[in-house]
């Protein structure tokens, strides 16, 4: 867009030009070219074209899940030396800050869902470090529904709309769960008032999967991250996150935006549990699984940094909408376990992003890294860096580039082995840390009993074979608790 003083020069210097796409000043706008004073529309009107041609394709394929968010830029410091664990160039240093952009979502609603649904939250950040960028993408509780790849698609199925209906379905969503009783421990989450977050501000993140951070000696630790927020943690009831879902179904959104326009900045302190490989080997949860938690008072916390969002998007679409977040989006210094799940997903979300914005997502200005030099990347829709001018797009003699080391960590990781197509068994294992969050909520006046009403309010609509495996599921966390929920949900079936 031109912002000259236009052809008559009368126009101040900061008042933009209308002109249409490819630069031409439009005298109104909203103006038409018609034959006569009421004749049909010329088809020489470009103008006309170019508005509706645009808007024709204003939309680009929603996300598949995280449909739903509210991003803002910000800020991370490194708090403590952390130097002994780690080699990552954005942690080096106390008082090192890193740019960044924030995206909180739910998980499986629409774009047009309400914020306040039970359902996990998406908690994502993309730091604009000097080595690329950096993807954090967690989510607001530290384990998740399932632990083998493949199941996840299929899982995400059965929390969407039914193929005939194209309504929700409770039968749906409690038959998968039921039938797959590893996500217990996710559901005592869920069906919790931690199911229904206050907002955005006052939620905690979690990296849930197992990741490598290389040491200065060149081995490696496993580790987690944990985001505590410093709003403090804060939930809505079910009736209080009900009425908002229909006074105000983007409450969080607005939420967020109010607040940092307020000048009230939300903060999250960083920290990170610490395994070396051979706690790895004799501790008793898979650290692979991510229905499973590392207990803080085993694998206590470390602080390590701080991030602060202090700045609201000036375009939704360009910079909420579009921003891509991805696993595989590492640094040197970190690298992926061999946790199925996160493998999977440094390959589909990707995937998911050259489907929504085209094979060249990095370079739009949200996504775009502080440099980044690959000519062997070429060409495709919306190649709008330049495309690497005359560098040919193979190893030339003539154009040299520097290249760094790549390899990963060797010590410890040896993998052998034919190739094995199973499922983890559910074992009586699956239910022990179920267990224990009922006994925290236990320790909350009124949790244990908001939990068995969210559970029965839901699970009433669906089918009774699926409601009576439910109660089994649940009696396996705690002898009580299936009986209890039992009761409470046959009162309103």
């Amino acid at each position: 867009m031109s912002h000259g003083k236009g052809i008559s020069g009368s126009l101040q210097d900061d008042v933009p030009m209308y002109t249409t796409s490819n630069g031409c000043p439009v005298k109104d706008p909203e103006a038409s070219q018609r034959v006569g004073e009421n004749g049909p529309l010329l088809l020489q009107d470009f103008n006309l074209l170019d508005i509706l041609g645009h808007f024709d394709r204003e939309r680009i394929p929603e996300r598949v899940v995280h449909a739903k968010g509210a991003g803002a830029h910000g800020e991370f410091e490194v708090l403590d030396d952390i130097s002994d664990i780690t080699t990552i160039d954005m942690l080096k240093g106390v008082g090192k800050k890193t740019k960044m952009f924030g995206r909180f979502s739910t998980v499986g609603g629409e774009r047009g869902s309400a914020d306040t649904a039970r359902d996990p939250r998406g908690f994502s950040m993309k730091f604009y470090t000097e080595e690329g960028n950096w993807d954090w993408v967690f989510n607001n509780t530290p384990i998740f529904f399932l632990r083998e790849a493949t199941k996840f698609p299929i899982f995400i199925h059965s929390q969407k709309r039914c193929p005939q209906t194209n309504l929700k379905d409770a039968t749906m969503f409690w038959d998968y769960l039921s039938t797959h009783q590893e996500s217990v421990h996710q559901l005592m989450h869920l069906f919790s008032d931690r199911g229904t977050p206050f907002s955005f501000r006052h939620m905690n993140g979690y990296s849930g999967h197992t990741y490598k951070w290389i040491k200065p000696d060149g081995n490696f630790n496993y580790v987690q991250i944990h985001c505590k927020t410093d709003q403090g943690s804060k939930t809505f009831n079910a009736d209080e996150a009900a009425k908002l879902s229909a006074s105000n179904p983007d409450w969080n959104t607005e939420d967020l935006f109010r607040a940092i326009e307020r000048g009230e900045h939300p903060y999250w302190t960083c920290y990170v549990q610490v395994m070396s490989p051979e706690q790895a080997e004799s501790f008793r949860w898979n650290i692979f699984d991510l229905t499973k938690v590392w207990p803080q008072k085993e694998i206590p916390l470390r602080r390590f940094g701080r991030f602060t969002l202090n700045r609201n998007p000036a375009n939704y679409f360009a910079e909420v909408e579009q921003v891509a977040f991805s696993p595989s989006h590492l640094v040197p210094g970190v690298e992926p376990s061999a946790d199925p799940v996160l493998q999977s997903r440094l390959f589909s979300y990707p995937d998911t992003q050259f489907h929504r914005l085209g094979v060249n997502y990095q370079q739009i200005p949200v996504n775009c890294p502080l440099r980044a030099f690959n000519p062997y990347h070429r060409d495709g829709f919306m190649a709008i860096n330049g495309n690497y001018g005359a560098t040919p797009n193979y190893p030339s003699s003539f154009h040299p580039m520097r290249y760094t080391s790549t390899n990963a960590s060797q010590s410890h990781e040896k993998w052998v082995g034919s190739v094995v197509t199973k499922q983890t068994p559910i074992t009586d294992d699956d239910f022990v840390q179920a267990n224990g969050l009922w006994n925290v909520l236990g320790r909350q006046p009124g949790q244990q009993e908001n939990f068995v009403q969210n559970v029965a309010s839901h699970l009433c609509n669906a089918k009774a074979p699926v409601r009576e495996r439910t109660y089994q599921m649940f009696s396996r966390v705690n002898g009580d608790l299936g009986a209890t929920i039992k009761t409470a949900t046959e009162k309103q079936s």
